[in-house]
């Protein structure tokens, strides 16, 4: 096997997703409607892939958009997915919709998270349910909060939460996994860090192997 240094910059990236996603070149091969032979020169780099092989390969790897980018740019490609803020002009309806959902979750709390839990939107059940417990810890002063933070940290809702055990398993159980489908996510890799060295948080092996769809608290 061709070591990861001698490989192309799309080859490296390409063959790192494979292994994020545990896909055999046979079974990317398949997916992508291509062969493996194809598929290996890719990751060699003696074959350049056009870019529509790019974004085949990265559909059939369930690549984040944002890291598809990245593709395209390793192979020598322009990106093609853009990134826009809530507070965009071409976002208005859609925050009309995000709003109108998150009013219908009254008289119970609701959040939209971001992609590392930051609260980006909150109805009004959120903010009094959140107001009841904030303090002057720094963990209450960040901008926007981050929903894992404030839930793990010992100043934030842990002394507040009974099935406190229960609750971080899971929320650590998603974030471990969120970090898994986005790859090289350097915020997410950075946030698992640093929650992971908060003191009296479940370790990996007391993890949930399957996540439930609701999750008391």
């Amino acid at each position: 096997m061709t070591s990861d240094s001698a490989l192309s910059p799309f080859g490296r990236l390409l063959r790192r997703w494979r292994g994020v996603r545990g896909v055999s070149q046979l079974a990317l091969a398949t997916g992508a409607g291509t062969s493996t032979r194809h598929l290996s020169f890719l990751e060699t780099g003696r074959a350049q892939p056009s870019r529509e092989m790019v974004l085949r390969l990265a559909h059939a790897l369930d690549v984040p958009l944002r890291e598809r980018n990245a593709l395209l740019g390793a192979a020598g490609f322009a990106a093609i997915y853009r990134e826009s803020g809530l507070d965009a002009p071409g976002m208005r309806a859609l925050v009309r919709m995000i709003e109108f959902t998150l009013a219908r979750f009254e008289p119970f709390p609701a959040f939209l998270l971001d992609r590392c839990f930051r609260v980006l939107r909150a109805n009004g059940a959120a903010l009094k349910a959140l107001g009841g417990f904030a303090s002057a810890a720094p963990v209450w002063r960040e901008k926007p909060l981050n929903l894992l933070r404030i839930t793990l940290h010992p100043d934030g809702l842990r002394p507040h939460i009974v099935n406190f055990a229960e609750v971080a398993a899971s929320m650590l159980a998603r974030l471990e996994r969120a970090v898994a489908a986005g790859g090289d996510d350097p915020e997410l890799a950075a946030l698992e860090r640093e929650l992971r060295e908060l003191p009296g948080l479940p370790t990996t092996s007391e993890l949930p192997v399957a996540i439930e769809p609701v999750m008391p608290l």
